[in-house]
Parts: structure tokens; sequence; C-alpha cells
């Protein structure tokens, strides 16, 4: 495949991207379906929501067509799961469903995906050079933790205009440019469409935002970035690569993994309904401490770039850059700690 041949898929998804979600935020406000701010609400007018659908619908398609080109057999479990999680989200943002059902579909269909393309038998710790192996009935648990944890992070991270819509580029970009180096056409492809909608989409989120992404949007893409690479390991001939593939996974998507664990088990600890919206992450506390949404956002994209620009460099280069990674690894989460601590954002709350 000639270079031109995936730009045009890619500006073609930009594109269709661009101009569907402002189709979908036109349908959204003669149907009045809005994101009605409340006390937990990070915004403060009513917003259309469910822009997300316009990625779903482009990096399905995306998927599949790329699976076709590159001759790699098409994942019906990750298809399968992602049409359900997608459904059960879109009719969340429609008329609000339970938690409880919205986590049997997530269950579910993470169970399809692995089902289909199968789980973690073992996890490499990069620079360490250790290998750990998980087993059949913890490797399981573990993928499946994985899939049903990002899909409710991103969701949850979802909480200011342009947040969850740049890490989804800068994971997308990550992807795209480790399956380059590896060959990995059907993931190449695959990731670069999910990029390509996610900025077409980002143009409509960018503070000011005009449309939320909504449920649809945010399920789908945590359950996309953690099912990855599961499905690129089956175009990766190399086992040692397939070992690395979940660390990958999670430092190019480590800020959201972070911010989420820490708060998530802050609130269970203190005996908060973890489930229940909130505004007790961090960067929820820098909006309240007079950061704008714009400003969070970037901040939360540049330190994701600078730690998946660094992974890749480790992963391809080698050499010094593996110790590069986890300084950029270690720099940043502590810088991210202490400006919450520096902005007077109280953690205990």
């Amino acid at each position: 495949m000639t270079p031109v041949v995936p730009a045009l898929i890619f500006l073609t998804a930009f594109a269709v991207a661009w101009v569907g979600v402002g189709l979908v935020r036109r349908w959204t406000l003669r149907r009045q379906i809005f994101d009605i701010p409340n006390e937990r609400s990070s915004h403060t007018e009513p917003t259309p929501r469910g822009g997300g659908i316009a990625i779903v619908v482009l990096a399905l398609a995306g998927y599949i067509v790329g699976s076709m080109v590159s001759d790699v057999p098409i994942s019906y479990g990750y298809v399968a799961g992602a049409v359900m999680i997608s459904a059960i989200s879109w009719l969340d943002d429609l008329i609000s469903i339970p938690f409880w059902a919205r986590l049997v579909v997530h269950i579910a269909g993470s169970a399809l995906l692995i089902f289909d393309v199968g789980y973690w038998h073992e996890f490499f710790i990069p620079t360490a050079d250790v290998t750990v192996p998980l087993g059949q009935g913890i490797g399981a648990v573990v993928t499946m933790g994985w899939l049903i944890w990002l899909i409710n992070s991103y969701n949850f991270m979802d909480g200011i205009d342009g947040i969850a819509g740049i890490q989804a580029v800068v994971a997308g970009v990550s992807w795209t440019v480790f399956s380059a180096w590896q060959g990995l056409e059907g993931t190449f492809l695959f990731a670069g469409v999910l990029t390509s909608a996610a900025m077409g989409f980002l143009i409509h989120n960018w503070s000011p935002a005009k449309i939320f992404m909504g449920d649809v949007g945010s399920a789908f893409l945590g359950f996309t970035l953690a099912a990855i690479p599961l499905l690129a390991r089956r175009e990766l001939p190399d086992v040692q690569y397939q070992a690395l593939l979940p660390a990958v996974a999670i430092l190019f998507v480590w800020y959201f993994v972070f911010d989420s664990l820490l708060t998530f088990f802050r609130r269970l600890f203190r005996g908060h309904r973890v489930w229940e919206a909130h505004r007790e992450h961090i960067y929820q506390r820098l909006v309240i401490s007079g950061w704008s949404h714009a400003r969070v956002a970037l901040f939360y994209g540049t330190l994701a770039g600078l730690l998946s620009g660094t992974t890749l460099l480790a992963i391809i280069f080698s050499g010094k850059f593996p110790v590069f990674a986890i300084l950029c690894l270690l720099i940043s989460t502590t810088v991210l700690i202490y400006l919450a601590v520096e902005k007077k954002i109280d953690l205990s709350n």
C-alpha cells in the first residue's frame, strides 16, 4: 500500500467526522437532547451530547475496512462488543440507564472480545526485563478487569471540554506509529481512522464545546483503546512484543488510568458511592481552582504526548530511551499530584 492511500483514508475520515458531528449536533438540538448542568457538572450551559456516535460509526467502519484490506481476520467479538457497549451508552445519553444495566453490557461485550481473541497470558515489565506469567484464570480476570476499567474510567474522565478527545488523538497517533513500525497494516489503518475521527470531533468539542461526546463516545473509546492491543497481537509475530503490548496500552492512556484509579480508591475508602457522578478527579479540581477547560485539556494532552512519545522512542530505539520514558512517567505523575496540592485542591474530600 502506497502512503497516499492511507493518507486519503485518514483525511476522508477526518472530514466525515467533522461534518457528521455537526449533523448530530443539529439533530440533538431539534430533539433537545442536552446535558443539563448540575452541582456536579463542570459546564454552566445546557449543551448537546451524543457527538461521539460519529466516532463509533467511523472507527468501526475503519476497523472492518482495515481488516479486509490487510487480510487480517475480523474480530466479530470486538465488533459485537463495541456495538453492544455503544448502544447501551447511546440509550443512556437519551433516556438514562441504571449503572448496573450498563455494567452488565460492559461485561458481556468484554467477554465476547475475550472469547474471540483471547486474553493476556503474561505481562512484560519494560526496563526490568521481567515477564510475569498470569496463567489462564488470572489472565482472563486481569484482561476483563482492564477492559471494564478503561470503559468506565474514560467515561469518568470525559468531564470537561476537549480532554477525552485530545487523549483519543494522542493514543490513536501512538498506536498508528507503533503499528507502522511493526508493519501491522490492519491496526495501522484502524488506529489512523480512529485518530482522524477523534480529531474531527475535537473541533466541535474544544472549549467552549458546541457538543459533548456523551457516554456513547467515551465508553466506545475506552473499550477500543483497551481492545487495540488484543487486536494488534493477532498481527504481531514477535512473542516478546506481544508480551509488551499491555504495558504499552497502559502507558498510552496512563493519565486517565492514574487519575481515575486515585479518585476511585479515595472515594471507596471513604465509603462513597463510587459509581455516582462527582467532581473529585484531579482534572476537575484543577478547573475548580481556576484553570480553564482548554488549559487542563492541553495539560493532560501534553503529558500524554510526552509519555507516549518517550515510550515509542524506548521501544523503537532502545538504548537510553527507556530511562527517559521512566523519568517522564515519574516526573510527570509527580507534577500532576503537586499541581493539585499547590493549587490547594483538597484531595481528602
